[in-house]
């Protein structure tokens, strides 16, 4: 196992922390109804996914 030969000191573990950021979720808008939803998903407000219904809403 790897193990760190020195301490890193408070800088470098500070910037090397500060580039860990969240991404924001990526929607589309869905073709039937114009809502956002997750891409390659069904929509969740009126069931479609492709042009086709796939869930009963």
């Amino acid at each position: 196992m790897a193990v760190p030969k020195r301490k890193m000191s408070r800088s470098n573990t500070r910037s090397r922390r500060a580039n860990w950021k969240t991404a924001a979720v990526a929607t589309v808008a869905c073709p039937q109804c114009k809502s956002p939803k997750l891409p390659h998903a069904a929509c969740s407000v009126c069931g479609t996914y492709n042009g086709r219904q796939v869930l009963e809403v």
